[in-house]
C-alpha cells in the first residue's frame, strides 16, 4: 500500500530535479570549479528498473555537468527527456508534456528547491524530499521519509511500481 494519496495509476510520467533530490544538497566542487555530485544507488536501481518496465521518465535541472547526462542515460532514461541548464522548468515540463502527449494530473515531479515551485504546482502529483525547503514543502503533495540523495526517489519509484504492479514482477527486477 502506498503511503503517497493520489491515485498512481493515473500517473504517465515521473520528472525529477537532480541537485537535492537524486543527489545531496551538499556538492563537492573539483579543483577545476566544477561540481561533483553523489548518487544514491538504491535511487539508481529503481529508476534502472522503472526504465526497463516502460516507464515514462525525464530529469529537469539547472545543472549542465555531462556527468549527469551520462549518469541517467545509462540507467535508461532517453537523452531527449534530460533537460540540462534548466533555466525556467516550467518551460521544459510543458515541452516534455506537448512531446508525449500528458495532461498535468498525469506527472508526477520531485523537486526540493524554489526553482522547482511553478512545475509543483502545475503537476498533478508534486513530491519532495524531506529536507526540501518549506516552499516547496507547502506545494508538495507527498512528502518522503529521505533526504534528497539519500533514497527520497527509491521511496517516490518504489511507491509508483508497486501500485502498478511493477515492482518484483518479472526477471527484470533481479538483474541490471
Amino acid at each position: 500500500m502506498s503511503s503517497i494519496n493520489y491515485d498512481l495509476k493515473k500517473i504517465k510520467a515521473l520528472l525529477f530535479d537532480v541537485d537535492g533530490v537524486l543527489s545531496a544538497n551538499v556538492i563537492p566542487m573539483s579543483p577545476e570549479g566544477e561540481p561533483l555530485r553523489t548518487v544514491n544507488i538504491k535511487d539508481g536501481y529503481s529508476l534502472h528498473l522503472a526504465a526497463k518496465e516502460g516507464v515514462l521518465l525525464g530529469i529537469i535541472t539547472g545543472g549542465r555537468t555531462e556527468a549527469v547526462r551520462k549518469r541517467f542515460m545509462a540507467l535508461g532514461l532517453a537523452e531527449e527527456n534530460i533537460y540540462m541548464g534548466s533555466s525556467v522548468k516550467i518551460h521544459d515540463y510543458r515541452d516534455f508534456c506537448n512531446r508525449h502527449g500528458l495532461k498535468d494530473e498525469e506527472v508526477l515531479y520531485v523537486g526540493d528547491d524554489i526553482p522547482d515551485v511553478e512545475v509543483m504546482r502545475t503537476c498533478g502529483l508534486p513530491c519532495c524530499p524531506k529536507d526540501a525547503a518549506p516552499e516547496v514543502k507547502t506545494v508538495a503533495r507527498y512528502i518522503s521519509h529521505a533526504d534528497g540523495g539519500y533514497g527520497c526517489g527509491r521511496d517516490i519509484v518504489e511507491q509508483f511500481l508497486k501500485a502498478n504492479g511493477l515492482w518484483m514482477a518479472d526477471e527484470k527486477a533481479f538483474g541490471w
